[in-house]
């Protein structure tokens, strides 16, 4: 008899168990994870970014944990001697539209204490000689680190700290009385006080094995980049964003450098059909009916008909990838955009098609399923961590 019980093991699951034990000494904890490592889906196919927290409402909750987990994964990393690097970003208006948004998006930045200095034309040509616009919001505490790192480090506390990591084991049921909750996988079987299940792609699939009625379905969104060739690592010096379009449900193609000194160019967001497919066409029969037969799938689709239409363009053509990609770093060409594999996105959509932007909980005597953890759940997962686990201890 287990405590606390943990399933999924990306960076939300582990941040939770790791703050159980900080908050219990002693407790006996089990972490569940069905592959063979941590980390291995969308926290493994993360950009990497170290989020400032700039689009988000002030004084909202996930403004607030952007800031408190940017603050919180840079000291992690410095304690745990995990490389990171405050590079900043530069969100660059290539419209006079963009240019109205970006002074909105600086006063928000202000409000939310995040410190951003303000560029013309000259002065972003000047810090960013390959990259092109009006003028560009420098957003100066963004970082970048890698997420698998931290992921590793945090299971290797949480096994010091007396907890134990199964990976492996795919979860077949979970049972919930009066005194327990049962978790199996295959002939095994745990037994656990208190259980709370972050599972991230399956998070629906994961309540509906507990018994429980969700109002939501989990549809993929693939994140398809490219990567440059080593001969354009220089291109740029910090990250580079598009100003969102507060009418489109994500950010847009962006330059991202990497820890590792490669830079990606992307995501697009296109339907995926597998929830777990990184390959190019990848698709899984029962994941796609799965969503086809909700209602809501179809409503989205039809609210986002234009947005959809335009990343579906661009994922079947390259030349039209580019062009976004053109509209603030002129100079990239067809042969510069390599493959690299992309990353799916958990989006949580409601029976009326609309997309969950924030936290969804589904709450019993003896669980916490985390059916949402909006993004950048990546960035803001210590104090995410810290908030689950005090809701459960």
């Amino acid at each position: 008899m287990f405590n606390y019980g943990v399933i999924g093991g990306g960076i939300v699951g582990l941040a939770t168990a790791l703050n159980i034990l900080q908050r219990k000494p002693g407790a006996s904890l089990i972490l569940i994870e069905k592959e063979e490592r941590l980390g291995r889906h969308q926290t493994g196919h993360n950009s990497g970014v170290i989020h400032s927290g700039i689009y988000y409402s002030p004084g909202s909750l996930k403004a607030n944990l952007c800031r408190k987990g940017a603050i919180a994964t840079r000291a992690f990393c410095t304690e745990h001697a995990i490389p990171y690097e405050i590079c900043g970003k530069m969100i660059v208006a290539t419209t006079e539209l963009e240019v109205t948004r970006l002074a909105v998006l600086s006063e928000r930045a202000r409000a939310n204490d995040i410190d951003v200095e303000l560029l013309d034309r000259a002065q972003l040509r000047h810090r960013e000689p390959h990259i092109a616009g009006l003028h560009a919001l420098f957003v100066k505490n963004t970082g970048i680190v890698d997420y698998c790192a931290i992921s590793s480090c945090m299971g290797e506390l949480i096994r010091a700290r007396g907890g134990e990591i199964k990976l492996g084991f795919e979860i077949d049921s979970i049972r919930e009385s009066a005194s327990k909750v049962s978790v199996t996988s295959g002939d095994v079987r745990w037994e656990i006080d208190r259980l709370v299940v972050c599972g991230g792609l399956q998070s629906d699939r994961l309540a509906g094995l507990a018994g429980l009625q969700t109002a939501h379905r989990i549809i993929p969104f693939r994140g398809e980049y490219f990567r440059l060739p080593t001969s354009r690592v220089g291109i740029i010096q910090r990250l580079i964003y598009p100003v969102p379009d507060p009418e489109l449900p994500f950010l847009g193609v962006h330059l991202t450098r990497l820890i590792d000194g490669n830079i990606t160019v992307g995501p697009n967001a296109v339907m995926g059909f597998s929830r777990e497919g990184y390959a190019p066409r990848s698709a899984k029969f029962s994941d796609v009916i799965d969503f086809a037969k909700f209602p809501g799938f179809w409503r989205m689709l039809w609210q986002h008909r234009r947005f959809a239409a335009g990343e579906m363009r661009n994922s079947l053509f390259k030349a039209a990838y580019l062009k976004e990609c053109q509209k603030y770093c002129p100079e990239l060409g067809i042969n510069d955009l390599l493959y690299h594999e992309a990353g799916i996105r958990a989006q949580a959509v409601m029976r009326d098609g609309s997309l969950v932007h924030d936290f969804l909980f589904l709450e019993t005597p003896r669980m916490l399923h985390v059916c949402n953890a909006p993004s950048p759940a990546a960035t803001s997962a210590i104090p995410i961590g810290q908030m689950i686990a005090e809701k459960c201890t």
